[in-house]
């Protein structure tokens, strides 16, 4: 596995934990039980992404990442300090999923040839990223927030 691509696949990864973060933060603060569940889920279905990325690049004999973006971290502090309602968590969790999944296709695509088996890892995570992504699209559909 060249560098560029652990770069790529190491960005996926923290942005990824970042999100699962988000997502733990999120099941304690919001106040509908169920939401909760779906939200404890999501954290981890996001855990499962990041094994397997990770497990990825061990198997090539790289590194890789195991924390968040320094930005991501502040950024994690910032919004961790404002109080939120379940529908203002739906609507930051989906903005983000939403963005989350955008990456993962711009990397696969990036990869390309480069590294056939990070791409098929990339291919597996994809239904699990989407699942999650029409999720949280629906409970924002449900709130009447566009995604």
């Amino acid at each position: 596995m060249s560098l560029a691509i652990q770069h790529l696949c190491n960005g996926l990864i923290r942005r990824s934990i970042e999100l699962r973060a988000m997502y733990r933060r999120a099941s304690t603060q919001v106040g509908e039980p169920g939401l909760r569940t779906v939200l404890d889920e999501e954290a981890q279905s996001l855990s499962l992404v990041i094994a397997a990325l990770q497990d990825q690049i061990r198997s090539h004999e790289g590194t890789p990442a195991t924390r968040r973006r320094v930005l991501g971290a502040v950024r994690y502090r910032f919004d961790a300090m404002l109080p939120r309602s379940d529908d203002a968590w739906i609507r930051l969790l989906a903005r983000h999923e939403q963005s989350l999944l955008r990456s993962f296709e711009r990397v696969i695509t990036r990869v390309g040839a480069g590294d056939v088996e990070m791409k098929a890892e990339l291919h597996r995570q994809l239904p699990r990223l989407h699942s999650i992504d029409l999720d949280m699209h629906s409970l924002a559909k449900a709130i009447g927030v566009g995604h």
